[in-house]
């Protein structure tokens, strides 16, 4: 059995044979296209279903699901319970009437796994009859009371799967940890895997995709003590958590899925400090760098937080792993972004304790409804600010055009702003001018596992949650600056063509001179290769951006702070732009995130960080992504490790956000595209996900392969 890499550098074995078998079974397929077997639980069954209200029909749903969801034991697993319903691959609540599911689940969140550790669900079960002893208000009992049938269809669910281990001798210790966890807080590293497992198991099978953030941080104290006591070896917890990870694999099913197959939002977050400025680092940190090594696993980004004390080991390590090339490891600057969570306002505990959304958004875990919403900056250049490059409007200097753009960016940033308040609140009708949720989609499992969400009585999308975010995201961020930068040296300070002139060629495509569209895309330095000029311009925008953003904080209960990415989304935009100032045609394929246009970076890694680090990314509260894209030959043997710990080193000495690295050779690329049956866990890093490179479509592969190739 082969866990293919994009590189070829030998993948080294630790795991026993058994483990690696299930591991190739789970990644090949077995247990994704039998989910599938099983879309959903039908409700029809129940008399009056259409009818009643929609929290009354997601509580008789999650019954449902709890009672009748196949259960799965895979064999040899070293931890039990599988989301085992299709439509909850696709982020729905697996439930139907009349064949309709009956809603949406939730993701982009890192739920309160720390609090099931500590307290166990029946902690949880005990902070909801408190609750409901406090709460008077019928909305907010009427969610206590799901929150309760909820946790009750949780303890189904689980003794389903105890009934079906009692009787079989080889799964005995599984048998004696679901006995226990999550309902009681766990004792061991192998309950406290199985408890979190559990969870992320039974909230993902009612339709939800939650990450699963700081693992070692969690993890750690466990094993550390099983180590002392002399109770379990490294090895033998290496094979524990593996199962986690190759469980964790229970929807790979093969076959195209537009934009890849393992983007359910389940990352991981290693290393840093904890809330009191500790390291966290310990040997869960290696062993989940151990397993997605040797295995391959793509199915949980995981992100490193790196600060000016990190220890070498973790750097060297955490290289090893990245030069694989299956785009798994990516690096959080935590120094910036502690940094930035601070001034923003969060208190210092909270930021030191940051993950991420299950992309690699920041957020506060386990108290953060988290949302963004994306927006294409260069269409607004391109179709308002220069009206589709009508020849009716003329600028007399470069500031002139960059504060109409300005103000067109501030027009879209309010716009956010108003539909997201139109959505979920409105003013309280007793004259206080104070705020009141809307009754919104139920998401009563997620809402038991937000800190603050039963203290209150009410739900994760009710205003629940500690903090609820809602994050624009300026996307196309390159090409934007990139043709601001052309018009300004193309008709301001080389006066090479008017601005009209230049308007009508750009409407046709630059048809009809075809050496200055090669003169503007060639000769002019854009973003990414280290030019003060055009760097310091991207800097500006964003912060610029970023203080139009600031002050929508403050009017609502909602918090807006602000980010940059474009998460593929150049694919879809590419066939709504026109031709830029700097020599692209329309419908090219452009910039995705905070990097550099393909084709226009000429200096390679080095200069693509640099320019990336001169704004101040502090600013981009909810992150700002770079990614790299690195030969297989750039990081061969002791140089090539030297070579990427040296490049992430000089990424947070200079001031970067978030970073993930693709090594990728175009070669081995294009022959997976041709012979897709040997290459089926090849895995590459496409946004804030993984991908295994088969599973995209044609578009999507052929934009990673220029990417590569750039």
């Amino acid at each position: 059995m082969e866990f293919y890499t994009s590189c070829r550098e030998p993948r080294p074995v630790r795991l026993s044979s058994a483990t690696r078998q299930f591991a190739y079974d789970s990644l090949n397929h077995k247990y994704g296209l039998d989910t599938r077997k099983n879309m959903a639980v039908s409700l029809d069954h129940i008399e009056g279903i259409s009818d009643m209200p929609l929290l009354d029909q997601y509580d008789l749903a999650i019954a449902e699901i709890a009672s009748k969801a196949p259960v799965r034991i895979c064999g040899n697993e070293r931890i039990s319970g599988a989301a085992t319903l299709g439509h909850a691959i696709y982020e729905r609540v697996p439930a139907t009437i009349d064949g309709k599911v009956i809603c949406d689940g939730v993701s982009h969140l890192t739920i309160d796994f720390p609090s099931v550790l500590k307290t166990g669900c029946n902690g949880i079960r005990q902070n909801i009859l408190l609750s409901m002893q406090r709460h008077s208000d019928g909305r907010k009992l009427r969610f206590l009371k799901s929150a309760l049938h909820c946790m009750d269809c949780f303890q189904i669910w689980q003794n389903r799967y105890l009934n079906a281990l009692k009787d079989l001798p080889e799964y005995e210790i599984n048998y004696r940890n679901l006995c226990r966890v999550p309902f009681e807080p766990p004792r061991n590293f192998h309950e406290a895997v199985q408890s979190i497992w559990s969870v992320f198991a039974f909230t993902r099978l009612c339709g939800n995709w939650p990450g699963i953030g700081r693992i070692d941080w969690m993890l750690g104290d466990y094993l550390k003590k099983d180590l002392e006591d002399g109770t379990l070896t490294l090895d033998e917890a290496r094979e524990i958590l593996a199962h986690f990870f190759i469980k964790g694999c229970e929807w790979v099913s093969g076959g195209d899925y537009g934009s890849g197959d393992a983007q359910h939002y389940q990352n991981l977050v290693l290393a840093g400090i904890d809330e009191n400025g500790k390291e966290v680092t310990n040997e869960v940190t290696y062993l989940v760098l151990d397993i997605i090594e040797e295995l391959g696993i793509s199915d949980f980004p995981t992100t490193i937080r790196i600060n000016s004390n990190t220890d070498e080991q973790l750097l060297r390590r955490a290289a090893e792993v990245i030069r694989h090339g299956d785009g798994v490891i990516a690096v959080y600057n935590e120094d910036l972004i502690v940094n930035a969570l601070t001034e923003y306002g969060y208190p210092l505990s909270e930021a030191r304790n940051f993950a991420n959304d299950g992309c690699w958004e920041m957020q506060i875990p386990g108290k953060t409804n988290f949302s963004y919403v994306f927006f294409d900056s260069l269409a607004i250049l391109q179709r308002t600010t220069l009206k589709e490059y009508s020849t009716d409007q003329n600028f007399t200097h470069f500031q002139e055009l960059y504060d109409r753009y300005l103000s067109d960016l501030t027009d879209q940033v309010e716009l956010i702003y108003k539909n997201r308040i139109t959505r979920d609140l409105e003013k309280k009708g007793d004259g206080s001018g104070n705020w009141t949720w809307k009754s919104l989609t139920p998401c009563t499992v997620i809402s038991l596992f937000e800190d603050n969400c039963i203290e209150k009585g009410l739900s994760y999308y009710e205003g629940g949650p500690v903090y609820t975010v809602c994050s624009p995201h300026i996307g196309g961020l390159p090409d934007t600056v990139n043709s601001l930068y052309a018009i300004k040296k193309l008709v301001f300070d080389d006066q090479l063509i008017s601005f009209t002139d230049l308007m009508r060629l750009l409407k046709d495509n630059w048809e009809g001179n075809e050496a200055l569209r090669r003169y503007a895309e060639e000769h002019y330095c854009y973003y990414g290769n280290d030019n003060d000029e055009v760097d310091f311009l991207v800097a500006k925008l964003l912060d610029d951006f970023a203080d139009k953003c600031s002050t929508l904080d403050g009017r609502c209960p909602i918090l807006f702070p602000c980010g940059v990415s474009t998460f593929g989304r150049q694919l879809e935009w590419a066939s709504h732009r026109f031709a830029t100032p700097y020599g692209k045609k329309q419908g090219a394929v452009l910039a995705g995130n905070m990097s550099p246009t393909p084709g226009t970076d000429k200096l390679g890694a080095t200069a693509i960080i640099k320019s990336y680090c001169k704004a101040d990314l502090s600013k981009q509260v909810t992150g700002a992504a770079l990614d790299i894209h690195l030969l297989p030959s750039d990081v061969k043997g002791e140089d090539g490790i030297g070579t990427i710990v040296c490049l992430i080193r000089g990424f947070a000495a200079l001031g970067g956000c978030f970073m993930q690295i693709n090594v990728a050779n175009a070669k081995i690329l294009l022959d997976a595209q041709q012979h897709p049956e040997n290459y089926q866990t090849l895995s590459v890093r496409v946004s804030g996900w993984n991908a295994r490179f088969v599973t995209l479509n044609k578009e999507w592969q052929d934009m990673i392969i220029q990417e590569v190739s750039a």
